[in-house]
């Protein structure tokens, strides 16, 4: 376990902190929910609500495309791991009731606004172009490989192949 939080403080470009523990998500339930001290009414995640759900997301899969269903690198990105078979988790910013929040927190946690946002193992590795260039380099199967037991775990359990599942 030690271990585990220690790798995810060594990201190379993103940084996260250790899971939250258990996430409420104020549009699962209906009225006020409260998410650590943040209390949401309206079902719409404060951007520290939503820097949360992203590292939660990314610290419980293998490899999690932040995507838009229109956007040709996204589908570059998703392309390249159907190619090689890998197992990800697919978020659809276009499709998701807090998806400008999230890709603002997406933007001040990577750096970058722009889409998709590709992470494996705990750590950004940029956009479909990036994604695109280490497939062909040889070096994302390795990358992929080197997923913490948790993040295969759930990677298994989770889309992949083709099957793009979408969090709402």
């Amino acid at each position: 376990m030690i271990q585990l939080a220690l790798d995810f403080m060594l990201f190379a470009s993103c940084y996260f902190s250790p899971a939250f523990g258990t996430l409420t998500f104020p549009w699962l339930s209906r009225g006020p929910t409260q998410m650590g001290n943040l209390t949401s009414t309206n079902g719409a995640l404060s951007s520290t609500a939503c820097v949360q759900f992203v590292q939660e997301v990314v610290a419980q899969n293998c490899v999690v495309i932040f995507s838009k269903t229109s956007c040709p690198y996204c589908k570059m990105a998703k392309n390249v791991f159907n190619e090689i078979g890998a197992a990800y988790k697919v978020i659809e910013l276009d499709q998701h009731n807090d998806g400008r929040r999230l890709q603002e927190a997406l933007a001040q946690m990577t750096g970058a606004r722009t889409v998709p946002r590709v992470f494996i193992n705990g750590n950004c590795i940029g956009g479909g172009s990036d994604t695109k260039q280490l497939h062909q380099q040889g070096k994302l199967l390795p990358l992929i490989e080197q997923c913490a037991p948790c993040c295969a775990a759930a990677a298994s359990e989770g889309s992949g192949s083709g099957q793009f599942e979408s969090a709402k």
